[in-house]
Protein backbone atom coordinates (compact mmCIF):
# COMPACT_ATOMS: atom_id res chain seq x y z
CA UNK A 1 0.00 0.00 0.00
CA UNK A 2 1.54 3.27 -1.18
CA UNK A 3 -0.57 6.31 -0.34
CA UNK A 4 1.45 9.09 -1.92
CA UNK A 5 0.71 7.97 -5.46
CA UNK A 6 -2.79 6.59 -4.88
CA UNK A 7 -5.84 8.09 -6.54
CA UNK A 8 -8.76 9.35 -4.50
CA UNK A 9 -10.83 6.47 -5.86
CA UNK A 10 -8.24 3.93 -4.70
CA UNK A 11 -8.01 5.57 -1.27
CA UNK A 12 -11.77 5.40 -0.81
CA UNK A 13 -11.79 1.73 -1.78
CA UNK A 14 -9.09 0.99 0.79
CA UNK A 15 -10.95 3.02 3.42
CA UNK A 16 -14.10 0.96 2.87
CA UNK A 17 -12.20 -2.33 3.23
CA UNK A 18 -10.35 -1.18 6.34
CA UNK A 19 -13.50 0.20 7.94
CA UNK A 20 -15.10 -3.22 7.57
CA UNK A 21 -12.07 -4.89 9.19
CA UNK A 22 -12.19 -2.32 12.00
CA UNK A 23 -15.86 -2.98 12.69
CA UNK A 24 -15.07 -6.70 13.03
CA UNK A 25 -12.37 -5.84 15.56
CA UNK A 26 -14.78 -3.69 17.57
CA UNK A 27 -17.13 -6.65 17.83
CA UNK A 28 -14.41 -8.64 19.63
CA UNK A 29 -14.52 -6.23 22.62
CA UNK A 30 -10.82 -6.59 23.39
CA UNK A 31 -9.10 -5.24 26.49
CA UNK A 32 -5.33 -5.11 25.96
CA UNK A 33 -2.76 -2.70 27.38
CA UNK A 34 0.53 -1.72 25.70
CA UNK A 35 0.97 1.57 27.54
CA UNK A 36 3.87 1.23 29.98
CA UNK A 37 7.13 -0.65 30.00
CA UNK A 38 6.52 -2.75 33.09
CA UNK A 39 7.92 -6.22 33.69
CA UNK A 40 5.40 -9.00 33.25
CA UNK A 41 4.34 -11.19 36.16
CA UNK A 42 6.57 -13.92 34.73
CA UNK A 43 9.56 -11.59 34.87
CA UNK A 44 8.78 -10.48 38.40
CA UNK A 45 8.60 -14.12 39.49
CA UNK A 46 12.24 -14.56 38.45
CA UNK A 47 13.17 -12.61 41.59
CA UNK A 48 10.82 -14.16 44.13
CA UNK A 49 13.82 -15.71 45.90
CA UNK A 50 14.38 -12.26 47.38
CA UNK A 51 11.64 -13.15 49.83
CA UNK A 52 13.32 -14.78 52.81
CA UNK A 53 16.82 -14.71 51.32
CA UNK A 54 18.30 -13.11 54.45
CA UNK A 55 17.16 -15.96 56.73
CA UNK A 56 17.59 -13.71 59.75
CA UNK A 57 21.10 -12.52 58.83
CA UNK A 58 20.90 -8.73 58.55
CA UNK A 59 24.60 -8.02 58.94
CA UNK A 60 26.43 -6.51 55.96
CA UNK A 61 29.96 -7.46 54.94
CA UNK A 62 31.43 -4.51 56.89
CA UNK A 63 29.48 -5.42 60.04
CA UNK A 64 26.65 -2.90 59.53
CA UNK A 65 23.34 -3.88 61.11
CA UNK A 66 21.14 -3.11 58.11
CA UNK A 67 18.04 -2.83 60.28
CA UNK A 68 19.24 0.40 61.85
CA UNK A 69 19.58 4.03 60.81
CA UNK A 70 22.48 5.45 58.83
CA UNK A 71 24.47 4.63 55.74
CA UNK A 72 23.42 7.65 53.70
CA UNK A 73 25.28 6.59 50.56
CA UNK A 74 24.62 2.85 50.78
CA UNK A 75 26.30 -0.41 51.76
CA UNK A 76 29.68 -1.19 50.14
CA UNK A 77 28.33 -4.36 48.53
CA UNK A 78 25.29 -2.44 47.23
CA UNK A 79 27.63 0.12 45.69
CA UNK A 80 29.38 -2.78 43.96
CA UNK A 81 26.05 -4.00 42.61
CA UNK A 82 25.45 -0.55 41.17
CA UNK A 83 28.96 -0.55 39.75
CA UNK A 84 28.29 -3.91 38.08
CA UNK A 85 25.12 -2.54 36.48
CA UNK A 86 26.60 0.78 35.33
CA UNK A 87 30.18 -0.34 34.61
CA UNK A 88 31.77 2.22 36.92
CA UNK A 89 33.94 2.17 40.03
CA UNK A 90 32.09 1.37 43.24
CA UNK A 91 33.64 4.47 44.80
CA UNK A 92 31.65 6.63 42.40
CA UNK A 93 28.29 5.10 43.38
CA UNK A 94 25.62 6.28 45.82
CA UNK A 95 22.78 3.88 46.61
CA UNK A 96 19.27 5.18 47.18
CA UNK A 97 15.77 3.82 47.59
CA UNK A 98 13.73 1.90 45.04
CA UNK A 99 13.38 4.56 42.32
CA UNK A 100 15.99 6.08 40.02
CA UNK A 101 13.35 8.62 38.95
CA UNK A 102 13.23 9.83 42.56
CA UNK A 103 17.00 10.23 42.54
CA UNK A 104 16.86 12.12 39.24
CA UNK A 105 14.31 14.53 40.67
CA UNK A 106 16.29 14.96 43.87
CA UNK A 107 19.54 15.65 42.02
CA UNK A 108 17.87 18.11 39.65
CA UNK A 109 16.17 19.83 42.58
CA UNK A 110 19.50 20.05 44.38
CA UNK A 111 21.23 21.49 41.31
CA UNK A 112 18.42 23.99 40.73
CA UNK A 113 17.72 25.13 44.27
CA UNK A 114 20.94 24.58 46.23
CA UNK A 115 23.76 23.91 43.77
CA UNK A 116 25.80 20.72 43.48
CA UNK A 117 29.06 22.60 43.95
CA UNK A 118 28.05 25.38 46.38
CA UNK A 119 25.18 27.81 46.90
CA UNK A 120 26.48 30.11 44.17
CA UNK A 121 26.27 27.30 41.62
CA UNK A 122 22.49 26.87 42.00
CA UNK A 123 20.74 27.20 38.65
CA UNK A 124 18.02 29.41 40.16
CA UNK A 125 20.47 32.33 40.27
CA UNK A 126 20.87 32.34 36.49
CA UNK A 127 17.39 33.37 35.36
CA UNK A 128 15.62 31.11 32.88
CA UNK A 129 16.97 27.55 32.93
CA UNK A 130 16.78 25.28 29.89
CA UNK A 131 17.37 21.58 29.29
CA UNK A 132 18.03 19.76 26.02
CA UNK A 133 15.66 16.87 25.37
CA UNK A 134 16.36 14.43 22.52
CA UNK A 135 13.03 13.44 20.94
CA UNK A 136 11.25 11.16 20.94
CA UNK A 137 12.13 10.58 24.58
CA UNK A 138 10.91 9.63 28.06
CA UNK A 139 7.84 11.45 29.36
CA UNK A 140 8.87 11.20 33.02
CA UNK A 141 11.99 13.25 32.30
CA UNK A 142 9.81 15.99 30.93
CA UNK A 143 7.61 15.93 34.02
CA UNK A 144 10.65 16.56 36.23
CA UNK A 145 11.58 19.62 34.19
CA UNK A 146 8.01 20.90 34.15
CA UNK A 147 7.75 20.57 37.93
CA UNK A 148 10.79 22.81 38.38
CA UNK A 149 9.86 25.28 35.65
CA UNK A 150 12.79 24.31 33.44
CA UNK A 151 12.21 25.06 29.76
CA UNK A 152 12.77 22.13 27.41
CA UNK A 153 14.46 22.43 24.02
CA UNK A 154 14.23 19.49 21.65
CA UNK A 155 16.84 17.99 19.35
CA UNK A 156 16.18 15.03 17.04
CA UNK A 157 17.20 11.49 17.93
CA UNK A 158 19.12 9.72 15.18
CA UNK A 159 20.18 6.11 14.72
CA UNK A 160 23.38 6.90 16.69
CA UNK A 161 21.90 9.04 19.48
CA UNK A 162 21.03 12.74 19.78
CA UNK A 163 21.86 15.00 16.85
CA UNK A 164 25.16 16.16 18.31
CA UNK A 165 25.69 18.97 15.79
CA UNK A 166 22.44 20.49 17.07
CA UNK A 167 23.36 19.83 20.71
CA UNK A 168 26.79 21.41 20.42
CA UNK A 169 25.43 24.44 18.60
CA UNK A 170 22.85 24.98 21.34
CA UNK A 171 25.22 24.74 24.30
CA UNK A 172 27.73 27.05 22.60
CA UNK A 173 25.14 29.72 21.85
CA UNK A 174 22.88 29.66 24.91
CA UNK A 175 24.34 29.96 28.42
CA UNK A 176 20.92 29.31 29.99
CA UNK A 177 21.15 25.65 28.92
CA UNK A 178 22.15 23.76 32.05
CA UNK A 179 21.84 20.15 31.00
CA UNK A 180 20.58 17.39 28.76
CA UNK A 181 18.58 14.21 29.29
CA UNK A 182 20.04 10.99 27.89
CA UNK A 183 18.89 7.36 27.83
CA UNK A 184 22.07 6.07 26.20
CA UNK A 185 21.44 2.35 25.79
CA UNK A 186 18.19 1.13 24.25
CA UNK A 187 16.88 4.66 24.40
CA UNK A 188 13.29 5.15 25.49
CA UNK A 189 11.39 4.78 23.17
CA UNK A 190 13.51 4.22 20.03
CA UNK A 191 15.80 1.48 21.35
CA UNK A 192 18.86 3.23 19.89
CA UNK A 193 22.28 2.63 21.47
CA UNK A 194 24.48 5.74 21.43
CA UNK A 195 27.51 5.32 19.18
CA UNK A 196 31.07 5.64 20.49
CA UNK A 197 31.38 8.97 18.71
CA UNK A 198 28.19 10.28 20.31
CA UNK A 199 29.37 9.30 23.80
CA UNK A 200 32.71 10.98 23.15
CA UNK A 201 31.05 14.19 22.00
CA UNK A 202 28.71 14.21 25.01
CA UNK A 203 31.75 13.83 27.27
CA UNK A 204 33.19 16.98 25.68
CA UNK A 205 30.06 19.09 26.27
CA UNK A 206 31.47 20.25 29.59
CA UNK A 207 34.18 22.06 27.60
CA UNK A 208 31.61 23.87 25.46
CA UNK A 209 28.73 24.58 27.83
CA UNK A 210 28.27 27.26 30.47
CA UNK A 211 29.17 26.71 34.11
CA UNK A 212 27.29 24.09 36.14
CA UNK A 213 26.12 22.17 33.07
CA UNK A 214 25.07 18.56 33.81
CA UNK A 215 24.14 15.65 31.57
CA UNK A 216 21.55 13.42 33.27
CA UNK A 217 22.62 9.99 31.98
CA UNK A 218 19.64 7.71 32.69
CA UNK A 219 21.15 4.31 31.90
CA UNK A 220 17.95 2.45 32.76
CA UNK A 221 18.52 -0.42 30.29
CA UNK A 222 22.26 -0.98 30.64
CA UNK A 223 21.94 -4.76 31.14
CA UNK A 224 18.64 -5.31 29.35
CA UNK A 225 19.92 -7.05 26.23
CA UNK A 226 17.66 -9.30 24.17
CA UNK A 227 20.41 -10.96 22.13
CA UNK A 228 23.85 -12.45 22.62
CA UNK A 229 26.73 -10.23 21.55
CA UNK A 230 24.56 -7.17 22.14
CA UNK A 231 25.90 -3.73 21.19
CA UNK A 232 28.22 -2.19 23.77
CA UNK A 233 27.82 1.30 25.13
CA UNK A 234 31.02 3.30 25.47
CA UNK A 235 31.89 4.25 29.04
CA UNK A 236 30.90 7.87 29.64
CA UNK A 237 32.80 8.11 32.94
CA UNK A 238 36.07 7.10 31.31
CA UNK A 239 35.40 9.54 28.46
CA UNK A 240 34.81 12.46 30.84
CA UNK A 241 37.99 11.63 32.72
CA UNK A 242 39.96 11.82 29.48
CA UNK A 243 38.57 15.29 28.78
CA UNK A 244 38.61 16.65 32.33
CA UNK A 245 34.80 16.97 32.39
CA UNK A 246 33.93 14.37 35.03
CA UNK A 247 31.68 16.82 36.90
CA UNK A 248 29.50 17.35 33.81
CA UNK A 249 27.76 13.94 33.87
CA UNK A 250 25.58 12.31 36.54
CA UNK A 251 24.55 8.69 35.87
CA UNK A 252 21.46 6.86 37.11
CA UNK A 253 20.29 3.25 37.13
CA UNK A 254 18.18 0.86 39.19
CA UNK A 255 17.10 -2.75 39.56
CA UNK A 256 13.48 -1.80 38.84
CA UNK A 257 13.33 -3.93 35.68
CA UNK A 258 15.83 -6.46 37.01
CA UNK A 259 14.15 -7.69 40.22
CA UNK A 260 10.82 -6.53 41.70
CA UNK A 261 9.90 -3.28 39.99
CA UNK A 262 8.25 -1.65 42.98
CA UNK A 263 10.87 -2.61 45.56
CA UNK A 264 14.22 -2.39 43.83
CA UNK A 265 17.39 -0.42 44.51
CA UNK A 266 18.41 2.77 42.69
CA UNK A 267 21.89 4.16 42.06
CA UNK A 268 23.68 7.41 41.23
CA UNK A 269 27.19 7.36 39.79
CA UNK A 270 29.06 10.66 39.75
CA UNK A 271 32.29 12.48 40.43
CA UNK A 272 33.44 13.04 44.01
CA UNK A 273 32.39 16.69 43.79
CA UNK A 274 28.90 15.85 42.54
CA UNK A 275 28.47 13.09 45.11
CA UNK A 276 29.37 15.54 47.87
CA UNK A 277 26.67 17.94 46.68
CA UNK A 278 24.10 15.17 46.36
CA UNK A 279 24.86 13.79 49.83
CA UNK A 280 24.63 17.25 51.37
CA UNK A 281 21.12 17.55 49.95
CA UNK A 282 20.06 14.02 50.95
CA UNK A 283 21.37 14.49 54.48
CA UNK A 284 18.58 17.00 55.11
CA UNK A 285 15.75 14.69 54.02
CA UNK A 286 16.72 11.17 55.10
CA UNK A 287 18.48 9.31 57.89
CA UNK A 288 19.44 6.67 55.36
CA UNK A 289 17.96 4.37 52.71
CA UNK A 290 16.47 0.89 53.09
CA UNK A 291 19.62 -1.13 53.73
CA UNK A 292 17.70 -4.35 54.36
CA UNK A 293 16.51 -4.20 50.76
CA UNK A 294 20.03 -3.37 49.62
CA UNK A 295 21.52 -6.43 51.27
CA UNK A 296 18.70 -8.64 49.93
CA UNK A 297 19.64 -7.57 46.44
CA UNK A 298 23.36 -8.07 46.92
CA UNK A 299 22.81 -11.63 48.10
CA UNK A 300 20.46 -12.33 45.21
CA UNK A 301 22.84 -10.77 42.64
CA UNK A 302 26.28 -11.22 44.25
CA UNK A 303 28.37 -10.89 41.07
CA UNK A 304 28.42 -9.75 37.45
CA UNK A 305 28.02 -13.37 36.41
CA UNK A 306 24.87 -13.76 38.51
CA UNK A 307 23.48 -10.52 37.07
CA UNK A 308 24.14 -11.67 33.50
CA UNK A 309 22.54 -15.07 34.10
CA UNK A 310 19.48 -13.41 35.62
CA UNK A 311 19.06 -10.99 32.72
CA UNK A 312 19.32 -13.88 30.25
CA UNK A 313 16.15 -15.26 31.85
CA UNK A 314 14.45 -11.89 31.33
CA UNK A 315 15.50 -11.88 27.69
CA UNK A 316 13.98 -15.32 27.13
CA UNK A 317 10.61 -13.96 28.28
CA UNK A 318 10.80 -10.64 26.43
CA UNK A 319 12.16 -11.84 23.11
CA UNK A 320 8.97 -13.51 21.82
CA UNK A 321 7.00 -10.37 22.64
CA UNK A 322 9.38 -8.11 20.73
CA UNK A 323 9.48 -10.57 17.86
CA UNK A 324 5.68 -10.45 17.68
CA UNK A 325 5.72 -6.65 17.42
CA UNK A 326 8.54 -6.41 14.89
CA UNK A 327 7.16 -9.26 12.77
CA UNK A 328 3.75 -7.59 12.60
CA UNK A 329 5.24 -4.23 11.62
CA UNK A 330 7.48 -5.78 8.99
CA UNK A 331 4.68 -7.87 7.47
CA UNK A 332 2.30 -4.92 7.32
CA UNK A 333 4.54 -2.00 6.43
CA UNK A 334 7.74 -3.12 4.71
CA UNK A 335 7.78 -1.51 1.28
CA UNK A 336 4.99 0.95 2.13
CA UNK A 337 4.96 4.64 3.01
CA UNK A 338 2.76 4.11 6.07
CA UNK A 339 5.38 4.21 8.80
CA UNK A 340 8.94 3.78 10.05
CA UNK A 341 10.41 2.12 13.11
CA UNK A 342 13.64 1.03 14.76
CA UNK A 343 14.38 -2.65 15.42
CA UNK A 344 15.69 -2.66 19.00
CA UNK A 345 17.72 -5.54 20.40
CA UNK A 346 17.16 -4.58 24.02
CA UNK A 347 15.19 -2.35 26.35
CA UNK A 348 11.42 -2.24 26.70
CA UNK A 349 9.94 -0.36 23.75
CA UNK A 350 9.39 -0.19 20.02
CA UNK A 351 8.98 3.31 18.59
CA UNK A 352 6.74 3.66 15.52
CA UNK A 353 6.38 6.79 13.39
CA UNK A 354 3.17 7.06 11.40
CA UNK A 355 2.67 9.36 8.47
CA UNK A 356 2.50 12.99 9.53
CA UNK A 357 -0.72 13.83 11.35
CA UNK A 358 -1.83 10.24 12.01
CA UNK A 359 -0.55 9.25 15.48
CA UNK A 360 -3.37 10.68 17.60
CA UNK A 361 -6.03 9.18 15.35
CA UNK A 362 -4.28 5.81 15.38
CA UNK A 363 -4.19 5.80 19.18
CA UNK A 364 -7.84 6.88 19.36
CA UNK A 365 -8.96 4.13 16.99
CA UNK A 366 -6.94 1.53 18.90
CA UNK A 367 -8.44 2.64 22.22
CA UNK A 368 -11.97 2.31 20.85
CA UNK A 369 -11.03 -1.18 19.67
CA UNK A 370 -9.82 -2.15 23.16
CA UNK A 371 -6.05 -1.69 22.75
CA UNK A 372 -4.54 0.97 25.01
CA UNK A 373 -1.38 2.73 23.83
CA UNK A 374 0.73 5.48 25.35
CA UNK A 375 -0.94 8.80 24.39
CA UNK A 376 0.36 10.26 21.15
CA UNK A 377 2.66 13.14 22.01
CA UNK A 378 3.82 11.65 25.30
CA UNK A 379 7.31 11.14 23.92
CA UNK A 380 7.70 14.91 23.40
CA UNK A 381 7.94 17.74 25.96
CA UNK A 382 4.60 19.18 27.03
CA UNK A 383 2.90 16.26 25.24
CA UNK A 384 3.17 18.01 21.87
CA UNK A 385 4.56 16.04 18.95
CA UNK A 386 4.82 18.78 16.28
CA UNK A 387 4.31 16.28 13.45
CA UNK A 388 1.83 14.02 15.30
CA UNK A 389 3.76 10.92 14.26
CA UNK A 390 5.35 9.04 17.16
CA UNK A 391 3.74 6.14 19.03
CA UNK A 392 5.49 4.12 21.74
CA UNK A 393 4.67 0.41 21.89
CA UNK A 394 5.36 -1.42 25.18
CA UNK A 395 4.88 -5.18 24.71
CA UNK A 396 6.31 -6.55 27.97
CA UNK A 397 3.16 -7.09 30.07
CA UNK A 398 0.67 -8.87 27.76
CA UNK A 399 1.13 -12.52 26.88
CA UNK A 400 2.58 -13.35 23.47
CA UNK A 401 -0.86 -14.23 22.01
CA UNK A 402 -2.19 -10.94 23.41
CA UNK A 403 0.68 -9.00 21.81
CA UNK A 404 -0.05 -10.70 18.48
CA UNK A 405 -3.73 -9.76 18.80
CA UNK A 406 -2.92 -6.20 19.82
CA UNK A 407 -0.61 -5.76 16.85
CA UNK A 408 -3.33 -6.93 14.46
CA UNK A 409 -5.48 -4.12 15.84
CA UNK A 410 -2.59 -1.63 15.72
CA UNK A 411 -1.80 -2.40 12.08
CA UNK A 412 -5.43 -1.96 11.05
CA UNK A 413 -5.69 1.33 12.95
CA UNK A 414 -2.49 2.72 11.39
CA UNK A 415 -3.76 1.86 7.91
CA UNK A 416 -7.25 3.26 8.52
CA UNK A 417 -5.96 6.50 10.07
CA UNK A 418 -3.44 6.92 7.25
CA UNK A 419 -5.93 6.33 4.44
CA UNK A 420 -8.49 8.68 5.98
CA UNK A 421 -5.81 11.33 6.41
CA UNK A 422 -4.76 10.94 2.77
CA UNK A 423 -8.40 11.25 1.64
CA UNK A 424 -8.71 14.47 3.62
CA UNK A 425 -5.57 15.81 1.98
CA UNK A 426 -6.89 15.07 -1.52
CA UNK A 427 -10.54 15.96 -1.04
Amino acid sequence: MQLDNASLEQLREWESQLATQYQAILAQKLNLDLTRGKPSAEQLSLSDALDGILAGNYTAADGTDTRNYGGLDGLPEAKQLGANIMDVDAGNVLVGGNSSLTLMFQVMLAAYQFGLKDAASAWKHEGEVKFICPVPGYDRHYTVCEQLGIKMITVPMTSTGPDMDAVEALVKSDTSIKGMWCVPKYSNPTGVVYSDETVERIAKLGLLASANFRVFWDNAYSVHDLIDNAPKLANILEATRRHGTEDSVVQFASTSKITHAGSGVAFVAASAANLAGIKKFLNTCTIGPDKVNQIRHTRFLPSKEALTAHMTKHAALLNPRFEAVLSALSKAFDGTDLGAWEKPVGGYFVSFDTRRGCAKETVRLAAEAGVKLTPAGATYPYGKDPEDRNIRIAPSVPTVPEVIGAMEVFVTCVKLASVRNAITQQA
